[in-house]
């Protein structure tokens, strides 16, 4: 049985010990016809470090007689290029580099500096060992270490340089997160040591004769290429391109095929069937897109697909944790610089209309300065590079973004109860609200956990600014239910069909005993509303739930436990609370 390579990135290893390995060699061909300087952006814990391995693989000179070895059973092995394992393959991976600022220059130049410096060991034979005197002169710069490695290549005649970078702004990122636009300035900008490297690169590309003939450089977000090249012209950015919507993370027909596999090895279940965990797995880590012209080819996460089947294989159940651990710290991370301004602007009202409606309407930037971050449209397009949203159609020539599933719905739920929190407008008792959850789910208590909210809404006046009216009132519960063990909130607009506000589905996968599920319905009436108008929004809410009822999703999921209805009308912000009779 092939083994699972949950967490290996190791192409090389990954085939001659017998892992399973989901062909990506087919987009070899595709890159080869576009530009030779590449740039792609994908979200952390995609798979792009496993890509760029295999191209190392592909290109380099040193596994020129491991190719039938490595690559026989794959698409390229069949259908080789000409350049295969000609070049001498120089590869960084900025992961490792010290975010924090007061060592990231040195971690940095010491970082690059023997990174080179392994790549000429490696390639001495090739080089010939006059590249030494050159190089020693400059151990402590990589900047010109690396011009004087291009130079030397250019003026000997010696194989060309494919530069592969991985990661190139994880550091920066995190810097820009911790500390700040200043000391990110100070990096990226004027005589900083990350410009003049990236400057180096630049020259080592152009003209007839340049060493670095081939690059392809992967990152999260366009913003410190942006800063470092003054623009953004480094290499052909393909990160939208339809075609290579797909060459990272996994089709549904991928994953398919390792399920199946697995199974007709006996790795899996007998009585779980393909279909089965296919379903479970889609809510959490299916849906992105990358490219308007792909909106109906959606990518699995990689990562957390491997985790899932990881822990199946294991337990023969799913993960108590749907969300891997590594994934989460890596969300973590991006809120700080997912920056939710102190004011509850307008960031934090994006940040509620997806919570509200699931999608917004945006322009994608292809780059931007981080100083214009906080720009709506950039904000918006930065949460796409960072795959908190996907493109789900168009709008009049403009992508419609949508959250693309439920591990991402949580962490935007987490951010908008922060953002609460910070701007001091608002705060709960999580675990008094997961304590009355708790009541809700095993004896039917509905009603205490809805008065709860009421209750804070009124007491914690300064939220009702933000707050006030039927959709935000909404969001609020959804923010904060999502957040509680128990159930697996589904929005109106999961259910395309425009029924009741929300559907709480129990996880009787995870908690098998709870006994009760709910469908709600959220009103939001003026304080002097008549009795008359309120009986007409109770009687629209009836409809709407019993519809919402007989949909085939909540009749498939609900399992054992009794379906309620419950109707919340806020009359101002004094609540009542009806339940709907099935």
């Amino acid at each position: 049985m092939k083994k699972l390579p949950y967490g290996l990135s190791d192409f090389p290893r990954l085939i001659s010990e017998d892992y399973y390995y989901v062909d990506k060699t087919r987009y070899i061909e595709l890159l080869e016809n576009q530009p030779n300087y590449l740039f792609l952006l994908r979200p952390r814990r995609f798979g792009k470090s496993l890509f760029l391995a295999m191209l190392e693989t592909y290109y380099s000179v040193d596994y020129a007689d491991r190719f039938e070895e490595l690559f026989g059973g794959l698409y390229i092995g069949k259908h080789a290029t000409k350049v295969h394992n000609k070049y001498l393959v120089l590869r960084f991976n900025f992961s490792i580099v010290s975010s924090n600022p007061d060592e990231m220059e040195q971690s940095f130049k010491t970082y690059c500096s023997s990174t080179i410096t392994r790549f000429v060991k490696k390639y001495e034979y090739l080089l010939g060992s006059e590249i030494w005197s050159e190089l020693s002169i400059f151990n402590d710069s990589p900047g010109l270490m690396l011009d004087t490695l291009a130079r030397y290549i250019s003026d000997n005649n010696c194989p060309h340089i494919y530069l592969l970078i991985d990661e190139y702004d994880n550091f920066t990122n995190t810097l820009l997160a911790t500390y700040g636009t200043e000391r990110y300035r100070k990096t990226t900008h004027g005589e900083g040591f990350i410009r003049e490297f990236f400057n180096v690169i630049k020259a080592a590309t152009t003209g007839p004769d340049a060493a670095i003939d081939r690059m392809f450089i992967t990152g999260v977000s366009p913003v410190t290429m942006d800063d470092v090249t003054s623009g953004f012209n480094i290499g052909t950015n393909i990160s939208m391109k339809p075609e290579f919507n797909s060459i990272i993370g996994f089709s549904t027909e991928e994953v398919r095929q390792m399920i199946s596999y697995y199974k007709s090895v006996g790795a899996l279940p007998e009585e779980v069937t393909v279909d089965d965990l296919l379903e479970e797995m889609r809510p959490w880590y299916d849906n992105y897109c990358f490219s308007e012209d792909m909106s109906d080819e959606h990518m699995f996460n990689s990562d957390m697909t491997l985790y899932f089947l990881n822990e199946y294989m294991q337990r023969h159940k799913p993960p108590k944790m749907m969300v891997d651990t590594n994934i989460r710290t890596d969300y973590n991370k991006l809120r700080h610089l997912v920056q939710i301004d102190k004011r509850l602007g307008v960031n934090t009202s994006v940040i509620q209309q997806l919570v509200v409606e699931g999608k917004v309407t945006a322009n994608i930037a292809q780059s931007f300065p981080a100083e214009r971050m906080v720009d709506m449209e950039n904000f918006k397009s930065l949460l796409f590079y960072f795959g908190m949203l996907s493109i789900q159609g168009t709008d009049f020539g403009s992508p419609i973004l949508g959250i693309p599933n439920l591990t991402v719905r949580e962490q935007l739920y987490t951010y908008l109860i922060e953002a609460y929190r910070n701007a001091s407008v608002f705060d709960m008792d999580m675990s008094q609200l997961s304590m009355l959850v708790k009541g809700m789910a095993l004896q039917g208590d509905w009603q205490p956990v809805f008065q709860y909210f009421a209750k804070e809404l009124e007491r914690q006046s300064a939220i009702r600014e933000f707050i006030e009216g039927e959709a935000h009132i909404k969001g609020f519960l959804l923010a904060y239910l999502g957040l509680t063990k128990g159930y697996i909130i589904f929005p109106e607009h999961e259910s395309s069909k425009g029924y009741a506000d929300f559907y709480m589905m129990p996880d009787l996968v995870r908690q098998p005993e709870i006994a009760y599920s709910y469908i709600v319905e959220v009103k939001y009436a003026r304080r002097n509303a008549t009795d008359a108008e309120i009986a007409n929004l109770k009687a629209q809410a009836a409809e709407q739930l019993h519809q919402y009822a007989a949909d085939e999703k909540v009749q498939k999921t609900k399992g054992n436990t009794e379906l309620r209805l419950i109707t919340l009308i806020f009359r101002g912000w004094e609540l009542e609370c009806f339940e709907v009779r099935l």
